[in-house]
């Protein structure tokens, strides 16, 4: 089965316990490193914003909430985690869900002034081809924001990291969720993700400037962001 069928399999089948899995197994950090991450950013009411890979909807519902007058898109390809993220969502008039490919985004050529992706850049097929992607879709001068795990590097704090993602975790989606193999698959999609400097080097190869890069939690997760420069709309 390829990559991008797998995923789709995994997220239709946690669907239902993936918010409750998510506090449980990142300690509720994940919502600690998404409000740094939104101080970062300065979204508008006049802003049309993607979320990639939006999951359940919990960034979708902070960027609508952060600019209540903003067109927010919320994209994935998992109906099941969509039709969740329509229960959360059903309250934001300026939130749109759309069922679709991260790799095929379609939108023209700059159409939108924010791209964010929260944890769901590693399970894309092609990292490099989705953030070429996420710049066409970017107006000139417009943000991408990538939130995502990453290896830390301390090596005593990366093999503490590895132990609880690779043995824990798992335990942890059996018994609660009955969903051990699904949640073995974050292990592997995070152990085989790349480091914070390789994504960087992505983004710029791609014509991402001004890049910034901020760690947390010991550098078991990170937020790139990037800026795709004035007077281009199309690829570098």
């Amino acid at each position: 089965m390829d990559k991008e069928k797998k995923v789709q399999n995994i997220f239709n089948s946690i669907s239902t316990d993936y918010d409750l899995m998510n506090n449980i197994i990142s300690f509720n950090q994940h919502n600690l490193w998404r409000n740094r991450t939104m101080k970062e950013m300065f979204v508008k009411d006049d802003h049309d914003i993607l979320d990639v890979c939006c999951g359940t909807g919990d960034w979708t519902i902070q960027l609508a909430e952060e600019a209540p007058e903003a067109e927010v898109v919320g994209l994935d390809f998992s109906e099941k985690m969509l039709e969740v993220a329509a229960e959360k969502t059903s309250g934001h008039s300026n939130i749109e869900l759309i069922q679709g490919n991260a790799m095929a985004l379609p939108f023209d050529d700059g159409s939108f002034d924010y791209v964010t992706i929260g944890f769901g850049l590693r399970n894309l097929p092609d990292y490099g081809s989705a953030v070429e992607e996420f710049y066409r879709v970017l107006k000139p001068g417009g943000t991408l924001v990538i939130l995502e795990t990453s290896t830390p590097e301390n090596q005593l704090i990366s093999r503490g990291f590895d132990f609880y993602f690779g043995k824990i975790m798992p335990t942890l989606g059996g018994i609660i969720a009955d969903s051990a193999k699904e949640y073995e698959w974050l292990y592997e999609s995070t152990s085989a993700f790349l480091s914070k400097d390789a994504l960087k080097f992505m983004m710029k190869k791609s014509g991402f400037i001004n890049l910034k890069v901020i760690p947390h939690t010991f550098g078991t997760a990170a937020t790139h962001i990037g800026y795709k420069p004035l007077g281009r709309v199309g690829r570098h």
